[in-house]
């Protein structure tokens, strides 16, 4: 006799998958954001301390006042870049997720589907051998 218990133990395995699959993938996005941040961090230092060194070899007030004028604006253009790249780790973590999430809900659907399928083949066959098992079944009393 099929077994609903068997189903529900296997559907529980794969459901432990699903979330080792969603934690690696959701760790990989946080992995290159944070490569991402540290790459952001390591440029802003360097740019920095090239501005200091310009500023210190600065040789008159002329000088002094270009590189704080050119040192003040750092451009818009390494923001963009920055917040593009946060941007696009976002939607490829969103998308690995999405298609993850999709695929295991297929699969659970199935496995569900075959389950209940079983189950109703077992009533219906309970039913034709003894018109009280499905009921009391239903009700969790032994028939004779």
């Amino acid at each position: 006799m099929y077994s609903v218990t068997e189903q529900l133990v296997s559907a529980n395995k794969v459901r432990v998958e699903i979330l080792a699959t969603l934690a690696d993938t959701a760790f990989s996005g946080t992995e290159r954001l944070a490569a991402l941040n540290v790459g952001a961090a390591r440029s802003l230092l360097e740019d920095s301390l090239d501005g200091i060194r310009a500023l210190l070899a600065a040789r008159d007030v002329e000088d002094l006042v270009s590189l704080q004028n050119m040192l003040a604006q750092p451009g818009p253009a390494p923001l963009a870049d920055y917040s593009s790249s946060v941007f696009e780790i976002a939607i490829q973590t969103r998308e690995a997720l999405s298609q993850v999430v999709e695929a295991q809900v297929s699969a659970m659907n199935k496995v569900w589907t075959l389950a209940l399928d079983k189950t109703a083949r077992q009533f219906v066959e309970m039913a034709q051998a003894n018109p009280v098992a499905p009921v009391a079944a239903m009700s969790g009393k032994k028939v004779a």
